[in-house]
């Protein structure tokens, strides 16, 4: 499966989990604060973009594409990083 195909993948499962939880802003700042760099690199696109709920999941995965196809990210590790960045995303977005 390919990087970008893999970040959607990810991006769905995220996206799916989340129920009626309260968005916090300075705890999603605080959860990608504990990411590797890469991680941050999605999360500060995530972010930048500024997505809804609705559209996290879309978001997620064309800013981790442009980000393996613009080699800025690492490409293997890069499904495990949009997950963690969509989680720590989707705290702020609750």
């Amino acid at each position: 499966m390919t990087s970008w195909k893999a970040i959607a993948a990810a991006a769905a499962i995220i996206v799916g989990t989340s129920a009626g939880a309260r968005a916090d802003k300075a705890a999603a700042d605080t959860c990608a604060a504990k990411l590797n760099a890469d991680g941050k690199a999605v999360y500060a696109a995530v972010v930048a973009a500024n997505p809804t709920r609705d559209t996290l999941r879309s978001v997620v995965e064309r800013e981790g594409r442009s980000l393996v196809m613009g080699g800025k990210i690492s490409r293997g590790p890069a499904r495990e990083n949009a997950t963690a960045a969509a989680e720590c995303a989707q705290l702020g977005l609750q």
